[in-house]
């Protein structure tokens, strides 16, 4: 797939992935994650469902579809005099989560200046058999970066959500069901692996 750095359209999966700016680790402390999660609440939920993520030391991966132009205003544009396209909104709201985060490691750290590649990647998903694909991949990257021996070791991915024995998140649901069932979710994860996605992951930058 083209990676795409174009505008982002509405109503739309998309697999989103960035990088540490040269490198460098998004995730300095254990606790970073969990923080980089709250802030991703805050800014994408109103724009944004998520169907599968994963946070490793220098790079993250999402697989989210963008909302509805229409849920989109809603949310945003429905009292602005002269509002923006909705796709500006969806675009805004990636960028006050990635500064926000930057700016607290910042802080932290006692760092200065951007944490993020720019522009975020993104490709949008446009069938079946690569949303699979790709939920899969997600979850597997930590093993294929050598993270962990094993994917389901790792806690920092959606995994371990998506194969709790009672899932109860519409989203959650409705990821497990484009594999047919949880055990065929996670039959699909453990043939999925290959020498194939080991090459895409080393070249994914």
């Amino acid at each position: 797939m083209k990676k795409n750095t174009q505008n982002i359209k509405c109503d739309t999966f998309y697999h989103i992935y960035n990088r540490g700016i040269n490198g460098e680790s998004l995730f300095k402390q254990e606790r970073n994650y969990s923080y980089f999660l709250k802030q991703y609440a805050k800014y994408i939920a109103p724009v944004a469902e998520t169907y599968a993520y994963c946070l490793m030391g220098n790079h993250f991966h999402l697989l989210v579809k963008i909302k509805t132009a229409e849920d989109v205003f809603e949310v945003f544009g429905k009292d602005k005099a002269t509002p923006k396209p909705p796709n500006f909104y969806v675009m805004n709201q990636f960028a006050k989560l990635f500064n926000s985060y930057a700016q607290s490691i910042n802080k932290a750290m006692g760092r200065t200046g951007s944490l993020f590649e720019e522009p975020f990647r993104r490709i949008e998903v446009n069938t079946g058999q690569y949303f699979k694909e790709l939920v899969s991949y997600i979850h597997l990257n930590p093993q294929l970066h050598g993270f962990v021996t094993d994917y389901r070791d790792y806690p920092h991915s959606s995994y371990h959500i998506l194969s709790e024995q009672n899932i109860s998140q519409s989203k959650q649901e409705e990821v497990v069901r484009w594999f047919g069932d949880k055990f065929q979710f996670e039959d699909y994860h453990r043939l999925y692996y290959s020498e194939k996605l080991k090459l895409r992951a080393i070249q994914e930058f």
